[in-house]
């Protein structure tokens, strides 16, 4: 069988507040919760759990393959929202979108202050 991704454990202190983030960039949908998770899911049925850690995080990257039309509804939710974003990870583009890669992308913090990457054509 060949590996494919299914699910990640996103830690977030306000797990209503990452999944309506979520919900409205990704258009991600509602799945069943149990135990600490509110659980979303996106393509090609990839979870997205959102749970309360015991401890202090460290920020996670996460980078997400949109379509043309998903990069642009979602680039339209960041800006009609007000939330910083910049066109390169080291956030010295602010208010920018890239070119890269024969596409675009945009990087942005979540609620929780995870590193956030849109893009619209994958690096390889």
């Amino acid at each position: 069988m060949t590996a494919r991704f299914n699910h990640t454990i996103i830690a977030a202190k306000d797990t209503a507040e990452m999944a309506q983030f979520y919900r409205e960039l990704l258009e991600a949908n509602d799945l069943p919760a149990w135990g600490p998770f509110l659980n979303l899911s996106i393509g090609e049925g990839v979870m997205l759990q959102f749970a309360a850690p015991p401890m202090e995080f460290s920020p996670n990257h996460f980078a997400y393959l949109l379509d043309d039309a998903h990069f642009d509804c979602a680039l339209a939710t960041i800006r009609n929202r007000g939330y910083e974003r910049w066109a390169d990870p080291q956030r010295t583009r602010p208010g920018e979108i890239n070119n890269e890669h024969d596409g675009r992308g945009v990087y942005l913090l979540d609620p929780a202050g995870h590193y956030l990457e849109l893009i619209t054509q994958p690096y390889l």
